[in-house]
């Protein structure tokens, strides 16, 4: 059982990863800024997601 429910907390993570990298892309930050925030959520997914949702761009 271990297993199915790591998987599955996996998966609801990447798809809250998803869901950051797309508001950041539709959001109405500079280039650069949607790039840096893209990168961290990419590189850093747990805690660059808490940052982003602490210090993103907002609207």
């Amino acid at each position: 059982m271990g297993i199915e429910v790591g998987g599955l907390l996996g998966l609801i993570w990447l798809i809250i990863v998803i869901w950051a990298v797309v508001k950041v892309a539709k959001s109405s930050a500079g280039p650069i800024a949607k790039l840096l925030w893209i990168l961290i959520l990419l590189i850093f997914p747990v805690v660059g997601l808490v940052i982003w949702l602490l210090l993103g761009p907002k609207g």
